[in-house]
């Protein structure tokens, strides 16, 4: 398993936490620097030899209005979460169809497919665009056997939800969830799992919504 991340330390960190799961690699790669990229997986290559599951997760948020959100503002939530995307697949191509198992998994999210609460359009625009590359790319990579799906999760108990933590988006989001409550991490990891693994040999350019109903309102 390899990882990376634009801080060394926060890389280091997810690294040592993971140790149990087996030969952890941690590499610093900014997600939207194409040198960084593509110099993540040739160390991944040197390390490991191949390249069989992809899983694109790095993201940051916006919650202004439009008429609030600055140029740049809107570039960086951009770059991060829809060019960092695209850049890994692109730095990834040649090792995943050199494999016999090669799984992409991109992390959209509901507000990829849906208006939200009419706030936050860069982190809309980006999500939504990943969900159409996803597609996008499972059928160009089809004849190459490699397989491409999103995953959307809802309102997920993570760090990126602590800006509004106490505010009255707060209760709003388990107000808007059917089931409830907060998901929890594990609950999508389940399903990236799944997307990676043989069970889901027959499946590309899925969206798996992972929102506790939240989509079927």
């Amino acid at each position: 398993m390899a990882i990376c991340g634009r801080m060394r330390d926060a890389v280091d960190r997810a690294v040592g936490e993971m140790r149990t799961l087996g030969d952890v690699f941690g590499h610093p790669a900014d997600v939207r620097r194409a040198d960084d990229v593509h110099r993540f997986f040739e160390a991944v290559d040197g390390k490991f030899g191949g390249l069989d599951i992809l899983v694109n997760n790095a993201g940051i948020a916006d919650l202004a209005g439009i008429e609030e959100t600055s140029l740049a503002d809107w570039r960086r939530t951009i770059e991060i979460d829809q060019t960092g995307v695209f850049l890994g697949m692109k730095a990834a191509a040649a090792a995943l169809a050199a494999s016999a198992h090669g799984s992409v998994i991109n992390i959209s999210s509901v507000f990829g497919a849906s208006g939200g609460f009419g706030t936050s359009p860069a982190y809309h625009a980006a999500k939504g665009a990943v969900r159409t590359l996803t597609k996008n790319t499972a059928l160009h990579w089809a004849g190459r056997g490699v397989r491409v799906n999103s995953v959307h999760p809802g309102f997920i108990d993570t760090p990126i939800l602590d800006p509004v933590k106490g505010t009255p988006a707060d209760p709003a989001m388990t107000g808007l969830t059917p089931l409830g409550r907060l998901g929890r991490p594990a609950e999508v990891a389940a399903g990236v799992a799944y997307l990676a693994s043989d069970d889901a040999s027959f499946v590309t350019g899925l969206e798996l919504y992972i929102d506790g109903g939240y989509m079927a309102r």
